[in-house]
């Protein structure tokens, strides 16, 4: 009877390892898996589809697939052997996440996509990402007027495998090549790293020493970069980023960084949450598979009522 107690004690330590908040198998289990949480949209993202969850009822495990389709695949198959009842998903890449979505819906267990897409239709239950073009096209008319209209600029761009960066790119050329006076001198990835970004900017800075401004894919870019600018002594740079993160948010307060585009991470991973309980209950998928949330624009006008990938009224 000891040796069964210890075997109880011992699996349920390796569930609390793993983040679990539920014994194995629970009835009722919803897997959150996302890129890494040092990005503070990707953890806005878990905690809000967790709190939702959690709202609804629902035992949740919350895992990390650090952008590693390989790895992605391996937590795939861990929601599927705990027997979740749904998966929530910002994926690892377009084309390597479809067959892992496929193995789950083969399982029975839907997959609701938020952020990133995939490049396949009908495998993922639904697919909830921000209008990523849109939002670009905000972003890029603030960076035009903040520009004046005129000046050298460098673009920071997002890891390649994901579609939201170029989409996000073409979004910014759309408008910014309407403007023959703005001259692109870089274009460059930093993969969504800050630490990437401060590398890069460091080097373009010193071969374009005379930039006006810096357009990036996400907000931890623009961090990297201005923080880059800032050590240099080039707080005339003009540095506009994209997702609505808080740290973004202070440093427009501060006069820094001089606008962003929010994406609501939060809400898009509740959403997910509640057609997913949808389908739990009834076996009804949502009316559209990829469904669109418009973006906005924050400055110094807004970013006050900013907070954690939200804006208040």
């Amino acid at each position: 009877m000891k040796l069964t107690r210890r075997m109880t004690f011992a699996a349920m330590a390796g569930l609390m390892a793993l983040g679990a908040a539920a014994p194995a198998y629970a009835a009722d289990l919803i897997a959150i898996i996302t890129p890494s949480h040092d990005n503070p949209f990707f953890k806005a993202e878990a905690e809000g589809a967790a709190a939702k969850a959690k709202e609804l009822g629902y035992d949740t495990i919350v895992l990390v697939h650090d952008d590693d389709a390989n790895k992605q695949s391996e937590l795939i198959d861990t929601a599927i052997g705990r027997k979740a009842k749904a998966i929530v998903l910002d994926n690892a890449g377009a084309d390597a996440t479809v067959a892992a979505v496929k193995k789950a819906k083969d399982a029975g267990i839907p997959a609701f996509l938020i952020d990133r897409e995939i490049n396949a239709s009908g495998v993922a239950s639904a697919q909830i990402v921000s209008n990523n073009y849109q939002g670009a096209q905000l972003g890029a008319q603030e960076f035009v007027k903040l520009m004046g209209e005129k000046g050298n600029y460098v673009e920071l761009v997002g890891k390649e495998s994901d579609t939201n960066a170029g989409i996000r790119s073409k979004g910014y050329h759309d408008v910014i090549d309407e403007y023959p006076d703005m001259k692109s001198v870089a274009q460059q990835s930093a993969n969504w790293s800050q630490t990437e970004a401060f590398s890069k900017m460091e080097s373009i800075l010193q071969a374009n020493p005379d930039i006006k401004g810096v357009i990036s894919g996400n907000d931890t870019m623009a961090m990297g970069a201005w923080a880059a600018l800032d050590a240099a002594g080039r707080k005339d740079v003009i540095v506009v980023g994209f997702d609505g993160s808080n740290d973004v948010r202070d440093s427009i307060k501060a006069g820094g960084i001089k606008a962003t585009v929010l994406q609501p991470a939060y809400a898009q991973a509740q959403m997910a949450v509640e057609q997913a309980d949808q389908w739990i209950k009834t076996g009804k998928a949502p009316a559209e598979e990829k469904q669109l949330m418009d973006c906005v624009l924050i400055n110094g006008d807004n970013a006050a009522k900013l907070e954690t990938f939200s804006l208040s009224q």
